[in-house]
């Protein structure tokens, strides 16, 4: 009679072998995104009627940060903006320094973003933004004027959060390249992309950007509809604020000069304008006592001859 075979050895003769196991491929990773497997390029070309590549996904991200020491204000202002871009991602508060460049474009490394809206905060008084392609440039420096938060207008609407907006650009962005070049600049911050998971597949918003005396003014209007899109009405809901363009670099946060607005006046210098102007007006007045002083003392009064006549 034949030996009996052990438990063990039954199991492990009945069992598969581990390289006989086919394995499902996994995607390959491109760099246009996850590049599925041929069933689905033949679905695409299928409808199409033609070859067609592999599925092109934008998952450009903005970092959305401020300064140490920002006003309430402001910071209000940046969580606005915040709520406003689905595709951005906010950060802890980075020190205003010199170094700041180096420091932002190694955040928007490992936050795995492209572009960076910077608020800029000095002396508790001017806001500062940057916006910035990351990590070659180019960069722009903006001094914010006329802010004004939902919270201040009360306006806040109830368009849904998430959802899509429409950009639109004064006629007048095309006449110079750099403003061509901060028109494609916030097109690429402020568009939300397609397809992105936090973001609705309509549109009830508009962001408007106008170009008047060489500022860029941003107003958000909500789109109301009254029987139809030809029939629709744009209410403003805020935020809003004023863009003074300073310097135009080439490369991320730095980097050579492209342009500089020749009519920009440094908060700075504006406020040592008024001092002198109300140092001037003391001025004028110590000025003006003199004159009286050595007016009454070149013509003094005549002795009063009645002066003594009640004494007695």
């Amino acid at each position: 009679m034949g030996k009996k075979r052990k438990l063990g050895q039954e199991r492990a003769a009945e069992a598969p072998k581990l390289e006989e196991i086919a394995a499902p491929e996994r995607p390959k990773r491109t760099l246009l995104g996850w590049k599925d497997g041929p069933d689905v390029g033949a679905e695409n070309s299928s409808i199409s009627g033609g070859d067609v590549g592999p599925v092109f996904r934008n998952k450009e991200k903005v970092l959305i940060t401020c300064s140490r020491r920002i006003m309430s204000r402001y910071r209000h202002l940046m969580l606005n903006v915040v709520s406003l871009l689905p595709h951005g991602k906010k950060d802890n508060k980075v020190e205003s320094q010199s170094s700041k460049g180096a420091t932002l474009n190694e955040l928007v490394e490992l936050r795995s973003c492209s572009y960076c809206l910077f608020f800029e905060c000095r002396k508790q008084k001017d806001l500062y933004l940057w916006m910035a392609k990351c990590p070659n440039g180019p960069s722009v420096k903006f001094l914010v004027n006329a802010v004004h938060t939902m919270e201040e207008l009360k306006l806040t609407g109830n368009h849904l959060k998430g959802s899509r907006p429409l950009l639109t650009f004064s006629s007048n962005f095309n006449k110079d390249p750099h403003w061509l070049l901060l028109k494609e600049m916030i097109t690429q911050i402020f568009d939300t992309p397609k397809d992105h998971r936090k973001s609705k597949p309509f549109h009830d918003h508009v962001f408007a950007f106008s170009l008047a005396d060489d500022h860029i003014w941003f107003r958000n209007y909500q789109i109301v509809n009254q029987g139809g899109i030809e029939e629709a009405t744009l209410v403003e809901v805020g935020p809003r604020f004023c863009l003074n363009p300073i310097k135009i670099f080439g490369g991320s946060f730095g980097g050579p000069t492209l342009f500089e607005n020749p009519f920009y006046i440094s908060p700075n210098q504006i406020r040592a304008l008024e001092k002198r102007k109300k140092s001037g007006k003391y001025a004028t007045k110590v000025k003006a006592k003199t004159r009286k002083r050595m007016h009454e003392l070149e013509n003094p009064l005549e002795p009063d001859e009645f002066a003594d006549m009640w004494k007695e």
